[in-house]
């Protein structure tokens, strides 16, 4: 049994209220459990959530919402990893059950990513997770001083030219697959075992202040015409 689930806090600080914030016409929520439902991909779709009104408006949408996420899996310091494994427990899901964690600001996630995520997970892969390219060689990476004085991190990359050096990849912050073991055995997502799905960057913003969502809202309207 394929099974989606999605955290969804009540309690963002940069951004209250987040996860359910009106982004182009639907709380931000919606657009998460819209690509599942429509990927055709899990038998459940299942948030996560400590907060009644993210419930309300979470079945709304079309999820299910069959348990409430204890308060110490929903203050500033949990994580996603005891997250995902308590709604294992909850859902009493089988070892092997393949489960994705897509989260609630993702409006940028296609079910075709999904379907990538999955068949990594099937050809062996211990997680399948989202990444995209940084778009700057990280190598050339500079320091700024309080005084606002640069220099390089590595100096001894100054001259190596940029096609030399090895692109460096980062969590596109949108979903990860793993088998219900995996997620309720293992300690970090990025450990051996671990594949990326290659999201392009322009599909990629990490939602994280204000200033991000205004760019999210703006890159979403452009991909959208």
């Amino acid at each position: 049994m394929n099974t989606c689930v999605i955290p969804a806090r009540g309690g963002s600080k940069r951004i209250p209220r987040k996860n359910i914030r009106q982004f182009h016409g639907r709380p931000m929520i919606g657009w998460s459990i819209a690509v599942a439902l429509n990927s055709g991909l899990f038998d459940r779709i299942v948030v996560s959530t400590d907060d009644d009104e993210i419930c309300e408006i979470a079945r709304a949408q079309g999820a299910e919402v069959p348990f409430i996420r204890p308060k110490h899996l929903a203050n500033d310091h949990a994580t996603t990893m005891p997250v995902i494994a308590h709604a294992i427990d909850a859902l009493a899901l089988s070892e092997k059950d393949p489960v994705c964690c897509l989260y609630a600001t993702a409006p940028f996630v296609h079910a075709n990513d999904l379907a990538q995520g999955l068949q990594l997970l099937k050809s062996g892969a211990r997680f399948a997770m989202s990444v995209s390219r940084f778009d700057y060689p990280i190598q050339r990476a500079l320091r700024r001083g309080p005084d606002g004085a640069v220099c390089m991190m590595d100096p001894t990359q100054m001259l190596v030219r940029s096609q030399d050096l090895e692109p460096a990849w980062h969590d596109a912050g949108q979903f990860y697959w793993g088998s219900a073991s995996a997620w309720t055995t293992e300690k970090i997502i990025f450990g051996a075992g671990a594949h990326g799905v290659v999201i392009p960057s322009n599909r990629v913003v990490d939602i994280d202040t204000l200033e991000d969502w205004t760019r999210a809202e703006a890159l979403f309207q452009v991909l959208n015409k």
